[in-house]
């Protein structure tokens, strides 16, 4: 593939041929780090952040990450939807992952750079990356992309389902592409080294975005339109442009996958194996959409999914796919095993262990020290 030369990785250290998930550099570009069994109303863990009333991370989560081998994850924070102004309540939630980050740092790093993510696999940590999966918070004013690149959001999506003033989302009927202010916020992200996401973008925003960019852009969580027609998947014509300028695509654990929304692990593979056949094995990784902490009671949490999806529905901000009857994650790729199956399947698909690893993380690695830096 054309764009940016590859850059040279560091060896990890005890690695070798047929090691296992936890000896990998594992970055999840679309994450999360909670627990899904908790409630809204549920007991006081005595993780808070001190003053907000927002739960800390407990420790069982960061067990299962350990045990996952996650080596970082890119974690949603900021204004996504809702009543909520969107500037405000960003800054608010990057103070209180700030925090969060204080509480515990012997386990979490915050992501800043590339070597970053080296540093929280050689100090046995999970690192944290910044991200917003909306760019709505930038107002009228593309100059608050300087003022969340310094409080160091580093993944800024342009858009989520519907359109905002930067574009069309997946499920905007109109398809109307990226607008002239939508470009002014690229030329600021690319000036302050922020990866520009075109997840949940619609096809001609990802198209005309990508182009527009002077720096690789990322997907950091989709699938193949051509093997699922749904609109959260991406086209070979989006993948391609992508991959062509240098960019990465992360695949989802996510129902998407599969026409009736009950996607499996064997469906994961095959969007790997897609996206590898029209972008590159360079350009390729994952973003599950999802944390690495098992469901403890499956009826309880279908029925809390099934009112969040008709919430969603409701607000207008769901998507095609979105069933009340499936959850958001691949039922036999849950919990820590997760990226340890995962790995196993694509050695049964006759994968090297070179391109395993650089799926599970080093190609993110390499794509983000092309805007991050070292």
């Amino acid at each position: 593939m054309t764009g940016v030369a590859a850059v040279a990785l560091p060896a990890v250290a005890g690695a070798h041929p047929g090691h296992r998930a936890s000896d990998m550099i594992i970055v999840n570009t679309l994450g999360g780090l909670g627990n899904p069994n908790e409630l809204p109303d549920g007991p006081d863990t005595g993780t808070g952040v001190d003053g907000t009333g927002r739960g800390g991370i407990e420790q069982r989560v960061i067990d299962d990450a350990r045990a996952s081998g996650l080596t970082a994850v890119n974690v949603t924070l900021g204004y996504v939807a809702g009543d909520m102004e969107p500037f405000e309540y960003s800054v608010r939630e990057i103070g209180i992952w700030d925090a969060r980050l204080r509480q515990r740092p012997h386990d979490l790093l915050k992501v800043l750079n590339a070597a970053d993510i080296l540093r929280a696999k050689a100090e046995n940590k999970i690192g944290i990356i910044y991200g917003f999966q909306n760019a709505a918070m930038m107002g009228d004013d593309a100059s608050r992309a300087d003022i969340f690149a310094d409080l160091g959001v580093r993944v800024i999506q342009l858009t989520y389902n519907p359109g905002n003033q930067l574009g069309d989302g997946s499920m905007a009927p109109e398809n109307l592409g990226i607008t002239p202010f939508g470009r002014e916020v690229i030329e600021r992200l690319n000036a302050d080294r922020v990866i520009v996401d075109l997840s949940h973008s619609g096809e001609r925003t990802c198209l005309e975005a990508a182009a527009h960019s002077r720096q690789p852009i990322s997907i950091n969580h989709t699938g193949c339109r051509a093997l699922v027609d749904l609109p959260r998947n991406k086209t070979d014509e989006e993948l391609r442009l992508v991959a062509s300028k240098g960019g990465f695509v992360g695949i989802y654990f996510m129902p998407f996958l599969d026409p009736q929304s009950r996607a499996t692990a064997d469906d994961v593979v095959a969007h790997i194996d897609h996206a590898v056949n029209v972008c590159g094995e360079d350009h390729v990784g994952i973003g599950t959409d999802g944390g690495t902490t098992g469901i403890d009671d499956m009826a309880a949490y279908r029925a809390r999914i099934a009112k969040q999806i008709a919430d969603r529905r409701a607000a207008g901000i769901g998507a095609i796919g979105e069933n009340p009857d499936t959850v958001p994650f691949v039922l036999d790729l849950n919990g820590p095993t997760q990226f340890h199956k995962l790995a196993d399947l694509l050695r049964q698909r006759g994968y090297t262990e070179n391109r395993i690893e650089k799926i599970m993380g080093l190609n993110f690695i390499n794509y983000a020290r092309e805007i991050w830096g070292a």
